[in-house]
């Protein structure tokens, strides 16, 4: 199966810009994207970068500028056999919630993610193509069903915890155990306690 993991590394992750200028977004993502493809990796998948520029890293690297669902929508008509899609951003992700995502039956295998995004897909129907605007999930669900394929779908907190917002940092100090979250760590970032919500500071 080949894995592809979408990573944007020019103006990666817009919405923490509350909390991290840009060059820090760009070393976040980065640790993230490490985390992401050495737990790959761990579960004996090579993962290809379909990156939005060039990406200095161990492993292979495909660059293409255009719109998420175009990149993706053509690797998925090149290559040839099953397909993941993993997003760049799950840095809770562990070697278990991958290996259950890859190992469950069905011609398309969704990862839903919270708010209604697809953070994970494994296609192994031929006519399968993305859609990640908006409630990207319930599209899929769509997508899939109009080509007769046959859909699972993997409920895992670990995968549908992609980090967004600053509000996803809190998650990953609290349950990450890679690069994202020593990234953090190194930067000034802790748990903090707010009206019996955990939050982060700086």
């Amino acid at each position: 199966m080949h894995v592809v993991v979408p990573f944007d590394g020019r103006e990666p992750k817009t919405r923490l810009s509350p909390v991290l200028d840009i060059e820090e977004r760009r070393e976040f993502a980065r640790a993230m994207l490490e985390d992401v493809a050495s737990t790959i990796e761990s579960v004996g998948f090579e993962p290809t970068i379909l990156a939005t520029s060039d990406v200095d890293c161990e492993w292979p690297v495909v660059v293409d500028e255009r719109t998420l669902d175009a990149a993706v929508n053509d690797r998925l008509a090149e290559i040839d056999g099953p397909v993941a899609i993993v997003m760049a951003d799950l840095a809770l992700a562990t070697p278990d919630a991958l290996g259950r995502l890859f190992a469950a039956g069905g011609d398309v295998v969704l990862a839903p993610g919270r708010g209604g995004g697809t953070n994970a897909i494994v296609a192994r129907h031929p006519d399968f193509r993305v859609d990640y605007h908006d409630a990207s999930i319930t599209d899929h669900r769509e997508i899939a069903h109009d080509i007769g394929a046959e859909m699972a779908e993997v409920d895992s907190f670990r995968l549908a915890s992609d980090v967004d917002d600053p509000a996803d940092l809190a998650e990953v100090l609290l349950h990450g155990e890679g690069r994202a979250a020593a990234w953090l760590r190194e930067h000034g970032f802790e748990l903090a306690s707010e009206a019996g919500r955990v939050s982060i500071e700086r």
